[in-house]
């Protein structure tokens, strides 16, 4: 496994912890008594946990996962695996032992754990060295569904967060044609609707669905309205992206997928997407894309906003406001949680290799191991740094400029200008033979 899965393996469980754990450091307000309900929820339900096959979550991991946030100044890195110590010793079971465990619990399912056991033994499916015990073989088998049980029905009462950005719901709406650069291209609707007050954050017709069109429109929705508590989105491509997970999990903010075939929790997305059908696109003139964005921008806030919605009672705009100081303000440096991050070794030469490109670092980073940030739409401008001190942009390498570099004492560069250059041009492929052209 090279570096750069490596890397993308400790972010995904980070994202996922900070999934865990958000309700919990997000959630000042709550009593003792909610606290104590969520974590029994949180404890009962099984998990897809990444790179693991274990699919429960004990409430101690839990508080271990927010205490390291909290002491690691609620930097995503904090929760970022470390490697085991223990990581050459055998745990309790190993995977052979599982594997034959579950599939001779699926052709016994009336088999007490106990008699399990004694099954395994008889038919010397245990690894040498391996002690079953009850208590593991009772944890291997509910966290693989083995136990039994009866689901409960499904709660799926009406709800509504309490205040402002504590909640927003996402979602893509196919919109008209326009005229792009002569041709005609069908538009996408990206938008961000607030949950307890009903407010449009931010929406743009785009010409794709994509990535990159999703993370500009939650770029400028964060900008204008702060930083939401949760955002719940639907699960295609963008929405499942790791880029996505990365940036909201650096801004604590919790990213809820919504599950499949299950409609019902995007309600609000999808009824303002049915009044922009109905109210704003059999008005809308505009043949462009920004003609179509600039109406869609007036109809906004001289229309939806300041009119009361059947829902509240209240005005979108005053429903937001009237409750703005416990909106979280969005960092100063917004656009540096938008960029791709990358770990690397910095070489003895000072090069460093990042998506097929050579940089060069500064001396004083030689055999350290920093963090590459940059945007993916200027992958060559890339910022350094190690130890949560910023060492400015790489330089880019040119391997022909290398050759004429000297180094002096304190491995400064000095380029010599007026080298030698043997090289005086010639044909590609050799002198011509006599009498050709």
């Amino acid at each position: 496994m090279d570096e750069n899965q490596k890397e993308k393996r400790k972010q995904e469980t980070a994202i996922f912890r900070h999934g865990v754990i958000s309700d919990f450091v997000n959630g000042a307000g709550m009593s003792r008594a909610e606290r104590r309900r969520m974590m029994r929820e949180k404890c009962s339900r099984r998990w897809q946990i990444p790179h693991s096959e274990k699919t429960s979550i004990r409430p101690g991991t839990i508080y271990k996962w927010i205490r390291d946030y909290e002491a690691g100044g609620r930097q995503l890195e904090s929760l970022m695996p470390h490697t085991r110590s223990d990581q050459s010793q055998s745990r309790a079971l190993d995977d052979d032992t599982c594997t034959a465990l579950v599939k001779l619990r699926k052709e016994r399912p009336d088999l007490t754990v106990k008699d399990l056991i004694g099954q395994m033994i008889q038919l010397k499916r245990i690894t040498p060295g391996i002690e079953l015990k009850k208590t593991t073989v009772h944890r291997l088998l509910k966290q693989n569904g083995l136990m039994g049980g009866n689901p409960s029905s499904e709660d799926r009462r009406k709800f509504e967060a309490e205040l402002p950005n504590d909640l927003w719901q996402s979602d893509v709406m196919h919109g008209p044609y326009v005229t792009h650069e002569g041709k005609q291209r069908k538009t996408y609707l990206i938008a961000i609707i607030d949950d307890h007050s009903r407010l449009i954050p931010y929406a743009r017709f785009y010409l794709s669905e994509t990535l990159i069109s999703y993370l500009d429109a939650l770029y400028h929705a964060l900008a204008r309205r702060g930083l939401p508590r949760k955002l719940y989105v639907d699960n295609g491509a963008a929405f499942k992206s790791h880029k996505l997970q990365y940036v909201t999990a650096a801004l604590n903010i919790t990213l809820i997928h919504a599950r499949a075939y299950h409609p019902e929790g995007k309600g609000k997305i999808e009824r303002w997407f049915k009044t922009v059908r109905s109210m704003f696109l059999p008005t809308n003139t505009g043949k462009t894309l920004d003609e179509l964005n600039a109406a869609l921008s007036v109809w906004l806030e001289s229309a939806y906003h300041v009119r009361p919605h059947s829902a509240t009672g209240q005005t979108p705009f005053a429903r937001f406001t009237e409750n703005l100081h416990c909106a979280r303000p969005a960092p100063s440096k917004l656009t540096n949680y938008f960029r791709t991050v990358a770990r690397r070794n910095v070489n003895k030469d000072r090069t460093v290799v990042l998506n097929g490109r050579l940089f060069e670092a500064p001396v004083a980073l030689i055999g350290k191991r920093v963090e590459l940030t940059y945007h993916d739409s200027d992958p060559d401008r890339v910022e350094v740094t190690w130890n949560n001190q910023s060492y400015g942009y790489l330089t880019k390498v040119s391997l022909h400029v290398n050759c004429r570099v000297k180094r002096n004492k304190n491995n400064d560069p000095d380029i010599d200008m007026n080298g030698p250059r043997n090289y005086s041009g010639g044909s590609l492929f050799g002198p011509l033979r006599k009498g050709e052209k």
